[in-house]
């Protein structure tokens, strides 16, 4: 893949986490803060944005969204290679539940 084709994934990213963002923030807000890590500020801005605007600014060469999973302890929980079935329900609520925390903090 070559830096052309690269960028034009980010675009595509790009668009379609401004996209689902807005549609997020439009039909729940506070489950839209929640899912995406973001301020009540940045959730408003998406959400007046504009479709000609949505494509301006998911034009840039920066993807747009981050990992919210920054530590070996979230990914492990998310990941749990070896574990049973039953362990991972578990695991994925553990490591929802320290996003959250984070999210809060974050806010």
């Amino acid at each position: 893949m070559n830096s052309e084709q690269i960028l034009a994934e980010i675009r595509e990213a790009n668009l379609s986490y401004l996209m689902l963002a807005q549609s997020l923030i439009r039909t729940d807000r506070e489950q839209a803060l929640f899912r995406l890590g973001v301020s009540e500020e940045t959730a408003t801005l998406i959400g007046t944005l504009t479709p000609a605007q949505m494509m301006k600014v998911a034009t840039g060469n920066t993807l747009l969204c981050r990992f919210r999973m920054d530590d070996d302890i979230v990914w492990n929980l998310l990941t749990s290679h070896g574990k049973g079935a039953a362990n991972d329900g578990l695991s994925r609520l553990h490591a929802s539940i320290l996003m959250a925390g984070r999210h809060d903090e974050a806010a």
